[in-house]
């Protein structure tokens, strides 16, 4: 049968393929690849990222069962055909779509991927595997990869990390997140935009979590959203959402916020406290920064934005200190595997050492940057202590002018996935204090 001929749950189970092997083989993030396949007409978007992102977040159990159902590994050269398999297991497994139907568009997709020899054994692999499916979930406990859907390194990561609390950690990365927003209270309050949303017919609550957030009774795509186009809401996760508070914005303050792609928190900033004298933000990826450019315009919101490496602010700082520092590290994001189940097939276990210098170092380099009295707000969206609250404990033991106040005025937080139904992220406030300790020596800091 021609390419042309295949029932178009082949060609979708085809695109499908490609995506989960191109992030499986670390060529591609999921967003990435799933942008190079979503631009056919008749395809059903939706169904192609549920299959992609189902896939990718069960992906270690669906390997593992693959490899109890296969006399011998699939070769490495066919990682789509390994990638096609997988999903047919996810169907069976997770999406409302008939055994059968499943199974018939999944063996009609391998010639569309150039494996047409790997129809038998693709139909043969699926049938066993309703087969055997009982006695596999049984043999499946002794297998933490399998039975967490993580990799080994990481489960030991959060384990040692979290003690008894790592296994209701990697159960909520394993749910999908939901969908919310983030009113833009400099044009509408929420409860006018809870009632446009409703007058849409979409089902929406409003979240103590946050002042602006609503959080969706079922995500959905944003051209749906009332007044997105024009600036009324946006796409942010409650957690994300709390850095506002921690900063404590006043009327009149100059905010420089860091690594500021792809401008999420800078917009809130400015929807939060309009008044402030300048927000500057700062990123070293130009294409990046453009993006944040894109979402103040939709927005209708203005920044001073600087293409500039935030652990060399020497080259383009002006010498003009900030009140506020908001300081969104890059971190191994640990803490959004749930959003991002790719995650777990793109880091590495290096990974994490790699950020933790990178952190020290933007730490370093910004905190000159704060005028005394100012505070500096440390954020990631991970859960390893070693870039959170060890790494600003080591920053606090190096800097005799910081003092961690913490959200509230208790101390630094964290929050774990799917805690109030939010991701993992982690926030500490940093003040710098007007008395600089020196030699034993209290001097008032000019």
């Amino acid at each position: 049968m021609s390419a042309e001929a295949e029932p178009a749950g082949a060609l979708l189970r085809a695109d499908a393929a490609r995506v989960v092997a191109a992030v499986a083989r670390r060529r591609q993030g999921v967003e990435q690849a799933l942008e190079q396949r979503e631009a056919g007409e008749g395809r059903d978007r939706a169904l192609l990222r549920a299959m992609v992102f189902g896939c990718l977040r069960w992906h270690h159990r669906l390997r593992w069962q693959a490899t109890q159902l296969l006399t011998k590994p699939i070769a490495r050269r066919h990682a789509e055909l390994e990638a096609l398999l997988l999903l047919g297991l996810y169907q069976l497994q997770w999406l409302r779509i008939p055994d059968h139907a499943a199974v018939s568009a999944t063996v009609d997709a391998a010639a569309l991927i150039g494996t047409p020899w790997a129809k038998s054994l693709l139909n043969a692999v699926l049938r066993r595997f309703q087969r055997e499916r009982a006695g596999l979930d049984t043999r499946m406990r002794q297998n933490s990869e399998a039975l967490f859907s993580h990799p080994a390194w990481l489960i030991e990561r959060l384990r040692q990390d979290w003690g008894e609390r790592y296994e209701p950690i990697l159960l909520a990365n394993n749910r999908a997140a939901p969908m919310w927003l983030r009113v833009n209270v400099r044009r509408i309050d929420r409860d006018a935009y809870l009632s446009r949303l409703q007058a849409a017919g979409i089902a929406a609550a409003p979240a103590p979590q946050a002042p602006a957030a609503i959080v969706l009774a079922e995500p959905r795509s944003t051209d749906t959203l009332p007044g997105f186009a024009e600036g009324l809401v946006s796409v942010q996760d409650a957690a994300a959402q709390l850095a506002a508070a921690c900063l404590d914005l006043r009327p009149g303050f100059r905010v420089l916020d860091a690594c500021a792609a792809p401008g999420n928190k800078a917009a809130q900033i400015l929807e939060v406290c309009p008044a402030v004298a300048e927000l500057c933000a700062v990123d070293r990826d130009a294409s990046r920064l453009a993006a944040v450019e894109r979402n103040l315009n939709r927005l209708g919101l203005t920044a001073t934005l600087v293409h500039g490496d935030a652990a060399s602010a020497d080259e383009w700082w002006d010498g003009v200190r900030f009140d506020r520092i908001l300081l969104d590290a890059p971190c191994s994001a640990l803490g959004v595997i749930r959003r991002h189940p790719d995650i777990k097939l793109l880091r590495r276990p290096g990974d994490v050492e790699h950020v933790v210098a990178l952190q020290q170092a933007l730490l370093r380099s910004l905190w000159p940057l704060l005028a005394p009295g100012g505070r500096l707000v440390y954020a990631t969206c991970t859960l390893v202590r070693k870039e959170n609250e060890l790494q600003i404990r080591d920053f606090l033991a190096e800097t005799d002018d910081a003092r961690l106040t913490g959200p509230d005025g208790a101390r630094d937080l964290q929050l774990f996935p799917g805690q109030e139904n939010m991701d993992g992220f982690y926030y500490a406030c940093v003040d710098k204090q007007n008395v600089l300790r020196s030699a034993g020596v209290s001097d008032l800091q000019q």
